[in-house]
């Protein structure tokens, strides 16, 4: 969908599947009192460099009051959000960095000349097409007209399936990178079988909505209730700028039936429920256990009528949007269609387009007051047009093989890690643990890019220079057809599911597997001059949460071979609910706006990853002082760099609409308060002295210590 071109740096800003500890903590260091106090040293030939950002410290707060307060209360009251972001952040930090590594590449590719039809002419024309708005203004509507006609011989329910089934793309992923939203009315995801690891299945999932969840729609917030009124005038506004006869009666079918669509959808918290999704539907079933709309249709207009089975991962909802489809007259469907094709296109639709849709989704939505320039637009939407061509060029030049080693065995270690506690786990029986370390010591993982082999080939993706909304219908429909080539094949399990310049991590609980692409892998948090403290606390972390996302609610389910199965003895299992129930309990307290509460449930997962990832990254971390003191540097000690480091991982400040947002939309917890996490490790409290009358101290039977 085009319109991630003005939403995508607040979704890095806002987005990373980013994570008892030892009591091995370091001899001869007394913790601090609330507030670290500068601590005798010995004379050294070179100063190690912390890694800690001493400037960003607010020494006015106690660390056990609001940790993420006092390790960035001074950069918080000095930091801007830029005009044109949602955030600001170590993540933002990182982004725009890498961003303007491919402004390099892209540039450098296009001075060099491509011959036509390489890898490197496609990114020259990509990114030129883009840029080119007089030939946009030209063209006007006709790049989507022959869609905007489809819609318009809409004169049967049939024709309705018909157009339905052509727009399906794979636009949704509810494992990996737990994404649930799309417009169109159903949504793709391609992999594994839940139960049958040897072949890839297609999952269907439910959608239609424009605003970012059923929320938007549903919720009695006051804040809500005005999203909608805007909404509506966004409608309408769209419409009419496309010559749309009766645009406010139109607008008025689009919204109305947006609200039945949400009353018809599932609760995201129901969709993470992998085991409520493992439903395997033959072709016939469709017609029967949700009836209404033209499945045969559908299916054959998708390019999915040679399946068998298709897994419907929220059936209850796909019984009420086929309802919808047969009971809704076809005057309101081909309004839906025609306001949701001209919103997917705008931001490469003529300046009035784009303008009134930046208007309500960059600013009315996430509360960013400017457009982005448009080469940071074009940079961004060739890196992902074209990912793995940008990625090859990206990591041959700032991705150097030393770097990727030591990242490699900065992993290796918090895997050693993790399995050092799981081996100590008091709770655990020997049944559990015994498959738990099966799943630990068949973990797959990639750092910095693909394989040889293992990158995509972009020679059937037709690319012009003159034509940028027919450029990014053809890589949605190249990326469909490429999903659709997987069907019924083995898994590839080399396979990445993220290019190499993605500002993320992520688990793929699917095939047992971890990638961390290289542009994650440099500072803030990964240094390789830093003092190890910080890269333990900051990468370290984020590698041991993407490592816990195997065991977390949901990885939990999958076993060595990424098969839904349960794998857990009764008693550990009830052990896990009760553990994992106080996480929720902690969460659920947290504030992010006046009367809206972080959702403990929801985002979960994410908080189990952080706090078992921490959990490992504190053990890896005092592994590799060999039972030696670590240094004192900025008059920190080791532990308290380490969880510095940690929380300024977590640096971010956010306009209120993209919070809002985040905390109705999101599976991760917003920033401030995974920083928080930190409450749950007892060497936490040792290294900043934390007393039981301080806001985050937590009872030692309170502290959640799961893996």
């Amino acid at each position: 969908m085009q319109r991630t071109s003005w939403i995508l740096a607040a979704a890095v800003a806002m987005t990373l599947s980013a994570c008892s500890p030892s009591s091995n903590d370091q001899k001869g260091q007394q913790p601090s009192a609330s507030a670290p106090a500068p601590a005798k040293t010995a004379s050294v030939a070179a100063k190690p460099v912390s890694g800690v950002d001493m400037a960003g410290i607010d020494h006015s707060v106690k660390p056990g009051d609001n940790f993420f307060d006092y390790a960035n209360g001074a950069w918080l009251k000095t930091a801007k959000i830029p005009d044109d972001r949602s955030s600001i952040g170590n993540f933002l930090t990182i982004y725009e960095r890498t961003q303007k590594h491919i402004d390099d590449i892209i540039e450098g590719t296009a001075k060099s000349n491509p011959a036509a039809g390489t890898e490197n002419r496609k990114i020259a024309d990509y990114y030129a097409a883009y840029m080119d708005t007089a030939a946009i203004e030209k063209m006007g509507l006709k790049p989507i007209q022959p869609e905007l006609d489809a819609i318009a011989k809409i004169k049967s329910r049939k024709d309705l399936a018909e157009v339905l089934g052509s727009r399906l793309r794979q636009d949704e992923d509810p494992v990996n990178n737990t994404d649930f939203h799309t417009d169109h009315l159903f949504g793709l995801f391609v992999a594994q079988g839940l139960t049958d690891p040897s072949h890839n299945i297609a999952y269907l999932l439910q959608g239609g909505l424009t605003m970012p969840s059923r929320d938007y729609y549903l919720s009695n917030d006051k804040a809500m209730a005005g999203f909608r009124d805007k909404y509506k005038a966004y409608i309408a506004a769209l419409l009419k700028q496309a010559g749309t006869p009766n645009a406010e009666a139109e607008a008025k079918r689009v919204f109305d039936l947006e609200m039945k669509i949400a009353k018809a959808q599932e609760s995201l918290v129901d969709s993470q429920d992998v085991h409520k999704a493992n439903n395997l539907w033959s072709m016939s079933d469709f017609a029967k256990k949700a009836p209404g709309l033209d499945w045969n249709a559908y299916f054959k207009a998708a390019g999915l009528n040679d399946q068998k089975v298709i897994d419907v991962w929220q059936p209850k909802a796909f019984a009420g949007l086929s309802k919808l489809v047969a009971d809704a007259p076809l005057a309101d469907w081909r309004a839906l269609l025609r306001f949701h094709t001209l919103d997917e296109h705008a931001s490469l639709l003529p300046k009035a387009y784009a303008d009134l849709a930046f208007d309500f989704h960059g600013k009315t939505l996430t509360g960013v007051p400017k457009q982005q320039p448009r080469a940071k637009r074009a940079i961004a939407a060739t890196s992902y047009a074209l990912g793995d061509a940008v990625g090859k060029l990206y990591v041959k030049k700032y991705f150097p093989p030393e770097a990727k080693k030591q990242v490699e065995d900065l992993v290796n270690n918090l895997v050693a890690a993790f399995g050092s506690r799981l081996q100590h786990l008091e709770w655990m029986t020997p049944a559990t643990r015994a498959k738990a370390k099966e799943k630990l010591d068949t973990l797959k993982v990639f750092v910095g890019y693909p394989d040889a082999g293992h990158w995509r080939n972009y020679g059937s993706l037709k690319v012009t220079a003159d034509n940028p909304l027919a450029n990014a219908m053809a890589v949605s429909k190249f990326n469909y057809d490429f999903a659709l080539s997987k069907l019924g094949k083995p898994v590839d399990r080399a396979d990445w599911w993220m290019t190499p310049q993605t500002v993320n991590a992520l688990n793929i609980p699917l095939e047992n597997a971890l990638n961390f692409p290289a542009a994650i892998l440099q500072p803030p948090f990964f240094d390789p001059k830093a003092d190890p403290a910080h890269n333990y606390g900051a990468i370290g972390a984020i590698i041991g949460h993407e490592i816990s996302h195997s065991f977390d609610n949901m990885g939990s389910q999958f076993d060595a071979e990424g098969r839904l199965h349960n794998w857990w003895t009764p008693a550990d299992a009830k052990h896990f609910k009760e553990a994992t129930q106080k996480l929720v309990d902690q969460f659920n307290q947290y504030v992010a706006l006046p009367g809206l509460h972080v959702n403990g449930e929801q985002t979960l997962g994410e908080n189990i990853a952080d706090v078992s990832g921490l959990t490992a990254a504190y053990i890896a971390y005092h592994k590799s002082l060999n039972g030696k003191p670590a240094p004192v540097i900025d008059g920190l000690t080791g532990d308290q760099r380490f969880f510095l480091s940690f929380g300024q991982a977590w640096r971010s400040k956010m306009r209120e609409a993209a919070l809002r947002q985040r905390v109705n939309t999101d599976v991760h917890a917003p920033p401030q308060f995974r920083a928080e996490t930190v409450r749950n490790l007892d060497g936490w409290y040792k290294a900043f002295n934390v007393q039981p009358d301080q806001k985050l101290y937590l009872k030692p039977d309170q502290r959640v210590q799961i893996w």
